[in-house]
């Protein structure tokens, strides 16, 4: 959970800083404590970031921007009720913010488990940026966890349309796949993801899943080491391991087997000596 916590956070800070300030929609002038704030986020210094912002809304309590960087900073302390707090007073000052809608979809998704709410909201910023790839990409996993596939395969081909070396949605794409069953183009999706990214996570244990669905051991096994490689994830081990045991089960039969018959072996002979 902590892992996933750090990478969705990283994505929705990464859409933050290039549409926030990238467009100028925030009109808090720079001063040196807004500045550093951002810089303290980007370095991982929640507490401090906080700090700074906090500081700054005693000054200008109607500025979104200031109220979504606080319910960032909130989220990476884990504070998701604070943030959800902070996000809805950013978007009471400005309703079509993208970036406040984007963040309380990703609460609504991930923390609150309210998959209407998270379309709901992905859905409006859809409707505010048509031309960004990353919203139809977090529409697409909340249909998903919905359980509405096929709309969801469909949002997923708008963000590779806008998009097509976004390898998390091809990744995304692939998983749904999985759910439905359709392996050969699960492990298309995922392939084509890996060619972008390499490194992606999701999509090489996507095709571990695949590749032991249609009973290339040793292909899965070489993704699951791959992942072995980048993450400390106990599952990858314990799911190595038992393809491990179905690669060479009928070693450990023929051991034994040859255990069996040399036993039955010494009986006969004990008994054709009298023993």
């Amino acid at each position: 959970m902590v892992r996933a916590w750090g990478l969705l956070l990283a994505g929705l800070l990464g859409i933050s800083f290039s549409l926030a300030f990238g467009q100028g929609v925030s009109s808090l002038p720079k001063e040196n404590r807004w500045e550093q704030g951002k810089k303290y986020l980007a370095e991982g210094k929640a507490k401090e970031a906080k700090g700074a912002f906090e500081n700054l809304l005693r000054r200008y309590p109607k500025e979104p921007d200031l109220y979504l960087f606080l319910g960032i900073s909130s989220l990476r302390l884990r504070d998701a009720q604070k943030a959800e707090i902070y996000i809805r007073q950013a978007l009471a000052l400005a309703p079509d913010h993208v970036e406040a809608r984007t963040l309380l979809g990703w609460i609504d998704l991930e923390v609150r488990r309210d998959y209407p709410s998270a379309i709901e909201e992905y859905g409006r910023v859809v409707q505010l940026r048509a031309d960004l790839p990353e919203a139809y990409n977090n529409l697409g996993v909340a249909f998903k966890k919905n359980g509405d596939l096929e709309k969801a395969i469909q949002t997923f081909n708008r963000a590779l349309e806008l998009r097509a070396d976004y390898s998390e949605a091809w990744s995304n794409r692939g998983w749904v796949h999985v759910e439905q069953k359709r392996w050969r183009e699960a492990r298309s999706d995922f392939e084509q993801a890996l060619k972008i990214n390499p490194d992606h996570e999701g999509a090489l244990y996507g095709l571990s899943q695949v590749l032991k669905e249609g009973r290339d051991y040793a292909g899965a096994q070489k993704a699951l080491r791959s992942l072995m490689v980048r993450s400390p994830n106990f599952v990858y081990w314990l799911e190595w391991g038992q393809l491990q045991l179905v690669r060479y089960y009928w070693v450990l039969l023929l051991i034994a087997g040859a255990f069996f018959l040399q036993a039955q072996y010494k009986k006969v002979r004990r008994r054709s000596h009298g023993g």
